[in-house]
């Protein structure tokens, strides 16, 4: 009797102690995903470009719509985007910069002439999305035909088919059964139907399967021990292919979870030596705990019910935890977002005639059948075997393909029906795809990646590297100048941090430049140059496209196309290039001098000695052992200290130079009289000279200088479209043959009434569809499809 009391006593006591333990380890789980997630801001880019189809010669358009990772709503943080078109290889074709404002940008890329035919990937960034895995920059694969080059030969060396098995919860573990999802997808990347079967050492079939939808499907199977288990996949016309089935493990742990009406059923089962431990369930949504529990495996089993109403949209993570705070198995599911930009749009007629007014009326509402402001990006082109409808949206990227791993084969198909086949379907596709948001080992060790680079708040900022001899220099506090020559004023100053690096802060500036760096050659090793490194980046997804493949049917359509693309450049290519006129801020980085003399206004001296003696007061013009000398005089006295020397920007550290400036090329001199403070550099004032074209009138700037050719943000073109409103219009000889007939970046609907859009046909006939996507202040986000018909 005393020994039963004493060990009732021992049990409860430690169930007590227990408890509290279990509690803490998912107190810590839930403070490592949180830490994390503050101190790893996220953002995400969704681009929509007017097609996916492209000649070369031909001008790609899109736009780009900024979010947080966190939440997909617009985020308003950095102000550049980079925009790359790669081949498999890595090659560039085309680079630009994107200058964003309010989470959004637009812009054009000129596809050029010299590009081979291929798939491409379109990938864009932002500066602060380098510090993560290029997984998360967006890609979408477009295809580019050079009707003047040879189609390149494709040696086949595979079978074109790949087979992949996912178990559910990431393991197999002998005689626990497990679902095994599949995918098989031919060489274009999409799925393909096929007959499969699990055969056992012995030949043995255990199991039959097919897909479901895309290539993709599941199946139960209980794996024994000492068995090579293999899965035979038949595909009409080539012959059986055998995969192994990922290895059986003797040990470990198995999850499945499956749906019910308003729950998630999961359970939790372990092989023998795990079935006295306890398992942790951690649900989370984009780094946010929603759930979290904790369970000892009874018979080696633990269940947990999750309420789908207590989820957030989109998808979520299911992770558990053995008692070690490791995750033993991880499966997402997905909850359809509820919040969304309802797009209604529709032509004044299903059919027109060739250069003819279409008008496109536009509402747009929230899930409440309200109608809300958003801001939107309309394409509408012509559709045919070459060109066929996108297969993503923004809707579908931003809550599905953005956050799941590898490439998604018509994404918005999951999102546009809730019915028992596309839930199956999803399910599958959550088993195949898996998270790609975050690696586990950087949570639970609490280690911040270290952000290499900064985002960009205000405009570029380049970087560079200090250098003596070509060799890098680890040299700390050293103060360089990057200056960005032309008629506005623009310098800008860093110290070189401890590895010989300059992080230099631009505002925005646009089009082809000359940028300029030098550290002061007067005050540090003359041999030192800072080298402008590149902005974008040089990692790379794993993602592999397929090659182009051009059937004998699509010659005519692409003849047709090409011989259109070209009449299009040849009688409107000065329309295809206006570009709108940037606002920037024109003043100089030291804002209005103290003193501006413009020298029209004197009488014009040849010399710069001249000019600066007998025009420009605060300033002492002197020659001492041969050395000119230039004194800033403060109201006060004489500073001792020069001042800096500017010609278009550009630091003069010499200033015998200053004197052979022409003083005829120059139009204006700026005069700071105090001393000036800017980053890390100090001044005893400025002298600042300003030539006519900003191009430093032909004076010499100083060897030791590096100058390179520096592209800014792009200009934003102007999207060409005729308007045929009178007979002389419509009857003119000049042809329409544009298959892109409307394209819009920035449209913005209004709460009260509907919008209209209008524009007109060409000479073009056949089939087109219109593509309408944009998105909500608060993030609710939409697509919408039209469709009409251009007869003569």
């Amino acid at each position: 009797m005393r020994i039963h009391t004493w060990l009732i006593v021992v049990l409860t006591a430690g169930f007590l102690f227990a408890k509290p333990a279990h509690a803490q380890l998912l107190t810590d789980l839930k403070k490592n995903l949180e830490d994390y997630r503050q101190n790893n801001l996220q953002e995400k880019l969704y681009v929509h470009t007017d097609k996916s189809f492209y000649l070369a010669g031909e001008i790609l358009w899109f736009k780009i719509y900024a979010v947080n990772a966190g939440n997909n709503q617009p985020l308003d943080m950095s102000k550049v985007a980079y925009v790359d078109i790669i081949d498999n290889n890595h090659n560039t074709v085309v680079q630009a910069k994107i200058g964003l404002k309010n989470a959004m940008g637009n812009g054009s890329i000129y596809i050029p002439v010299s590009v081979n035919n291929g798939n491409y990937k379109l990938r864009v960034y932002t500066s602060w999305m380098k510090n993560f895995s290029p997984d998360f920059y967006f890609e979408k694969a477009i295809t580019i035909i050079n009707t003047l080059k040879t189609p390149l030969a494709v040696k086949d060396t595979s079978l074109g088919y790949d087979v992949q098995l996912f178990p559910e919860g990431g393991n197999l573990v002998k005689n626990i059964p497990s679902k095994i999802a599949f995918k098989v997808t031919g060489r274009d990347g999409r799925g393909v139907n096929f007959n499969g079967a699990i055969i056992n050492e012995r030949n043995d079939t255990l199991v039959k399967f097919n897909p479901l939808k895309f290539g993709m499907g599941s199946f139960m199977f209980t794996p024994g021990a000492n068995n090579n288990y293999r899965a035979v996949i038949s595909i009409a016309g080539t012959k059986p292919i055998i995969k192994p089935l990922p290895t059986v493990n003797d040990e470990g742990y198995v999850m499945q979870v499956t749906p019910g009406n308003g729950s998630y059923n999961i359970v939790v089962k372990s092989s023998p030596a795990n079935q006295s431990s306890t398992v942790y369930l951690l649900v989370h949504t984009r780094g946010v705990t929603k759930i979290a529990e904790s369970k000892p495996l009874e018979n080696g089993s633990a269940g947990f019910s999750i309420n789908k109403a207590g989820l957030d949209d989109g998808v979520t993570s299911i992770t558990i935890f053995n008692s070690s705070k490791q995750p033993v198995c991880e499966r997402l599911i997905f909850k359809s977002p509820t919040k969304k930009l309802l797009v209604t749009a529709a032509t004044d007629q299903p059919q027109y005639s060739t250069r003819k007014k279409v008008s496109v009326n536009l509402y747009a509402k929230d899930q409440d059948q309200k109608q809300v402001s958003g801001n939107l990006s309309v394409a509408i082109y012509k559709v045919d075997s070459l060109q066929t409808a996108d297969e993503n949206d923004i809707l579908s990227y931003l809550w599905l393909s953005s956050d799941l791993k590898g490439n998604i084969e018509s994404p918005g198909y999951y999102l546009k029906s809730n019915d028992a086949a596309t839930a199956e379907a999803l399910d599958n596709l959550l088993l195949t795809q898996g998270w790609r948001r975050f690696n586990w080992s950087d949570i639970l060790t609490a280690q911040n990646l270290h952000q290499e680079f900064l985002p960009e708040f205000n405009g570029p900022i380049i970087t560079g590297k200090l250098k003596s001899n070509s060799t890098n220099v680890n040299q700390f506090g050293i103060v360089g100048y990057l200056s960005i020559p032309g008629k506005n004023v623009q310098l800008y100053t860093a110290k070189s941090d401890y590895a010989g690096r300059f992080l230099f802060n631009t505002k925005p500036f646009y089009g082809p430049n000359e940028v300029v760096t030098q550290t002061d050659f007067t005050s540090v090793d003359t041999t030192y140059r800072i080298e402008v490194e590149s902005p974008f980046s040089d990692k790379y997804s794993t993602t592999v496209l397929p090659p182009v493949s051009i059937k004998k049917e699509m010659q005519a359509i692409l003849q047709t196309q090409s011989i259109g693309m070209q009449v299009q450049n040849l009688y409107s290519a000065d329309k295809a290039n206006r570009f709108f006129e940037p606002v920037i801020d024109s003043g100089a980085f030291y804002g209005p001098p103290d003193k501006s003399f413009l020298l029209d206004e004197f009488v014009r001296f040849p010399t710069m000695e001249e000019v600066l003696k007998e025009y420009v007061t605060w300033v002492l013009t002197s020659k001492s052992k041969g050395k000119y000398q230039i004194t800033m005089y403060n109201e006060d006295n004489y500073v001792k200290e020069g001042p800096l020397v500017l010609i278009d920007g550009i630091p003069i550290f010499d200033i015998d130079k200053t004197y052979t400036i022409d003083p005829l090329k120059v139009k204006r001199i700026d005069v700071i009289h105090n001393r000036y403070f800017y980053g890390p550099a100090v001044a005893e004032g400025i002298l600042s000279f300003s030539t006519y074209k900003g191009d430093v009138g032909g004076f010499e700037i100083d060897p030791k200088a590096v100058i390179i050719d520096y592209e800014g943000l792009s200009l934003r073109r102007e999207f060409y479209s005729p308007v045929y409103e009178t007979p002389q219009q419509v009857n003119s000889r000049l042809p329409d043959f544009r298959s892109l007939l409307y394209w819009a970046p920035n449209v913005t609907t209004h709460i009260q009434g509907n919008d209209n859009l209008t524009f007109y046909t060409s000479d073009q006939q056949g089939k087109y569809i219109g593509i309408i996507e944009g998105i909500t202040a608060d993030g609710n986000a939409g697509a919408q499809y039209f469709n009409f018909e251009v007869k003569k």
